[in-house]
């Protein structure tokens, strides 16, 4: 059984849903609860309200992620917005050496995920001209960490000697500093510490472009240091959590960097949007997608997901994922003020790595997951095993077909044994890894956690749990401050 949307998308849920898996009856069940959560998702769409969502200043805040695929002006993303994008482009093409992304949460994991599907992980060794004129890309202020800081600064030293010795130029670094508050400890710290450093090597030039809340009467700390400075800005809106930055500036403007379609990928995600407003679940893939996830947790104790697609450069795909299920479903409270505890738990998995690593807990262990597999239909640079060693009859056997047929036939396999074993498992198709279908994949599985949220009655747009320990962080930094000043 499987969901095929026109543009060769598919969700197969043959071994999720049937007897003895999620049944007709479970179906029957949440029949009433599905259509008021997709009731919720119209109403969201025209006017951006969820039922008893609040931002974390307790202030009524609207929800604007499924606005963020369609440019229009008057949109969080509009023709004025990509012409601006654009302009990035423009500038960092053939001008700049390195861009250093910094930002953590969403604003790191879904800038990953666009690094690595478009760009692999041999982009910086790549020539300016293989590269397209587009700079080499480095990431940071996702997490303080003295040491992995201290080697981006190391590098960039050695790369602008380098540069000095061989075309007797300085090398030219932007670093690209993504807050909404402007005060976001991990990245600004170091941000504080790569952009003062580097201010002292005379072979290096430093710029940056802020991206943060674009609020004018009450501006951040990062804003109000880019007017200053005069430094570019890109904004992070207000109704797009960090989960959801993907598809706005918070991502785009890294994507406009690398030399991303960020047209296609917003394409794809708008219609995977129109798919998801049909009312007939077996037509919708956000609404099955969520229902049958929800209902294997709920009836049959199958709370943990699996993200396991089968490609390495995919592997951020399911990191992003983690942050989107765990900071959207994973609530303490329902939406009446009722003790629930809900949440799935989220884990990555990668193809065959993790089938030598992890299968024999999914095969064997508790009865409590559902293993989610993303596979590419059609790969873009396809590789035949040869039969160099004939005389090795087990080399020789699985030489004559492709690293993608073997690929498939790992997962099909594994997918295979799982439901054998009454283990669920469901597969998620792009028909190839293009902008277009990795914007369908990345929305859908955004809409899902909306439509969740609904059926657990649980707010899927705010995060109360990661204030707790904001409120905590800042007088122990306080009382630090206060000592290492004795």
């Amino acid at each position: 059984m499987s969901l095929k949307l026109k543009s060769g998308f598919t969700f197969d849920y043959d071994n999720l849903y049937g007897e003895g898996k999620v049944t007709e009856d479970d179906l029957k069940f949440y029949e009433k609860d599905l259509k008021k959560a997709h009731e919720a998702m119209k109403v969201m769409r025209e006017t951006g309200f969820i039922r008893a969502h609040l931002s974390k200043d307790g202030e009524p805040e609207k929800v604007l992620f499924s606005q963020l695929p369609y440019v229009e002006e008057g949109h969080l993303n509009s023709p004025s917005s990509l012409k601006h994008l654009q302009e990035l482009t423009d500038h960092v093409k053939d001008n700049v050496d390195v861009v250093v992304s910094m930002g953590i949460g969403g604003s790191y994991l879904g800038n990953k995920v666009l690094f690595d599907v478009h760009c692999g992980s041999f982009w910086n060794e790549l020539s300016k001209e293989e590269r397209n004129g587009f700079p080499q890309v480095y990431f940071s202020g996702n997490n303080i960490d003295p040491r992995s800081t201290g080697d981006l600064i190391h590098h960039l030293e050695n790369e602008s000697k380098i540069l000095q010795y061989h075309e007797k130029r300085n090398l030219k670094v932007l670093l690209l500093v993504i807050s909404k508050s402007g005060g976001t400890l991990d990245t600004m710290s170091n941000f504080m510490v790569v952009y003062d450093a580097l201010q002292k090597f005379p072979g290096i030039d430093v710029e940056v472009v802020a991206v943060t809340d674009p609020n004018t009467e009450n501006p951040t700390l990062l804003k109000k240091l880019a007017i200053e400075k005069g430094w570019p800005q890109y904004a992070v809106p207000d109704g797009v959590g960090g989960r959801f930055t993907i598809f706005c500036e918070v991502g785009l403007t890294l994507a406009a960097c690398i030399g991303f379609d960020i047209q296609s990928f917003l394409d794809g995600a708008k219609d995977m949007d129109k798919a998801c407003q049909n009312d007939d679940i077996w037509q919708n893939p956000a609404m099955l997608n969520a229902f049958l996830k929800f209902a294997a947790s709920e009836k049959h104790g199958r709370d943990i997901e699996v993200m396991m697609p089968y490609g390495d450069y995919l592997k951020s795909v399911s990191e992003w994922y983690i942050q989107l299920l765990a900071e959207s479903l994973g609530k303490q409270f329902n939406k009446e003020g009722k003790e629930v505890c809900y949440g799935r738990t989220p884990l990555v998995a990668v193809g065959t790595t993790d089938m030598h690593s992890q299968t024999q807990q999914h095969q064997e262990g508790k009865l409590n997951k559902v293993v989610q597999f993303v596979k590419i239909d059609k790969w873009a640079n396809d590789l035949t095993i040869p039969n160099v060693f004939p005389e090795a009859k087990k080399l020789a056997d699985i030489s004559g077909v492709t690293m993608s047929q073997a690929l498939e036939v790992a997962r099909q396999s594994n997918a295979d044994a799982l439901a054998s074993n009454k283990r669920y498992n469901a597969c998620f198709t792009l028909p190839e890894l293009t902008p277009y279908h990795l914007g369908e994949l990345l929305y859908m599985l955004a809409m899902s956690v909306a439509y969740e949220g609904e059926l657990a009655d649980v707010d899927a747009f705010n995060q109360p749990g990661v204030e707790s320990y904001k409120r905590i962080m800042g007088p122990k930094l306080a009382a630090l401050k206060a000592k290492n000043n004795k």
